[in-house]
């Protein structure tokens, strides 16, 4: 879709990838002198900033190390873009929220309950602070196809299903999810049409559980062995909110129009049988 109408180009920093039709450029996004640089080579009439640290049980035990990739580099990312006064998206988190009081509109007081929630939230204060005319999208648990360097987190719960693994699955946490290439959409809707904090969520409210049901069902996978469990039955670094789903009547407004879970979730299985 974007290739139509831009040139594109996508940073890495780690993970050399090659995309068809992107021009990949190598950069360490903490390093502002080369943030910069880049700028003043391409010249950029657009930017959407998705690069983050998004493992929150990463973030809770690596504070400084996300702190400089989630917060410091974005908010750079928006003051370079501002100084250019060109459209810029941030891809902010619904776990923004501590998951007390669902659905969350935008106008709703970020409340997180971790730190991967707390540095999104301080980057949202800041990219807005320093460039008013960004757009910061919150997205919901997202799925998909795996990428050249990363998996949806679809893919390791497709192989253990497969394989007759148990997959444990909570019935008490509960998100509003969108596959990626809807995501991709509403992300682009928002570069044309959003300044400000815009909600990307799914139409439907599921917890894990009847997620991981809903994906067995859709992939045909009859020995799927789904165990159900609650949040309190795992220890883990990073705090978990019960109840983050969006409300995204806002953008629906605009034109973002996601499919149910299940027509997503076909989508999804025919592109993988094609690939």
């Amino acid at each position: 879709m974007a290739k139509k109408e831009w040139h594109i180009y996508g940073t890495v920093f780690s993970n050399p990838v090659a995309i068809d039709g992107v021009n990949i450029v190598r950069i360490d996004l903490t390093d502002y002198k080369e943030m910069k640089r880049m700028f003043k080579e391409i010249r950029p009439d657009a930017v959407i900033h998705t690069a983050a640290a998004a493992d929150p049980n990463y973030c809770q035990t690596h504070k400084e190390e996300s702190h400089k990739i989630n917060v410091d580099a974005s908010i750079n990312l928006a003051g370079l873009c501002s100084d250019l006064k060109i459209p810029c998206v941030f891809t902010s988190t619904d776990l923004v929220f501590n998951g007390l009081h669902a659905p969350y509109r935008e106008e709703d007081k970020v409340c997180p309950v971790n730190i991967y929630g707390e540095q999104k939230a301080l980057a949202e204060e800041k990219i807005l602070e320093r460039y008013p005319g960004a757009a910061v999208c919150r997205m919901a648990l997202m799925f998909g196809m795996p990428g050249p360097a990363s998996e949806s987190f679809i893919q390791p719960m497709l192989r253990d299903m497969r394989e007759g693994k148990g997959v444990r699955l909570f019935i008490d946490e509960f998100r509003n999810p969108i596959s990626a290439e809807t995501a991709v959409m509403g992300i682009f809707m928002a570069l044309k049409k959003v300044s400000g904090i815009i909600h990307l969520g799914g139409i439907e409210r599921v917890s894990r559980y009847e997620f991981g049901k809903l994906l067995a069902d859709v992939f045909s996978i009859s020995n799927a062995q789904l165990i159900s469990c609650r949040q309190a039955d795992f220890i883990m670094a990073a705090p978990r909110s019960p109840d983050v789903t969006l409300d995204s009547s806002k953008a629906y407004a605009l034109g973002f129009r996601p499919l149910t879970l299940r027509k997503e979730l076909t989508r999804l299985a025919k592109g993988s049988k094609a690939g």
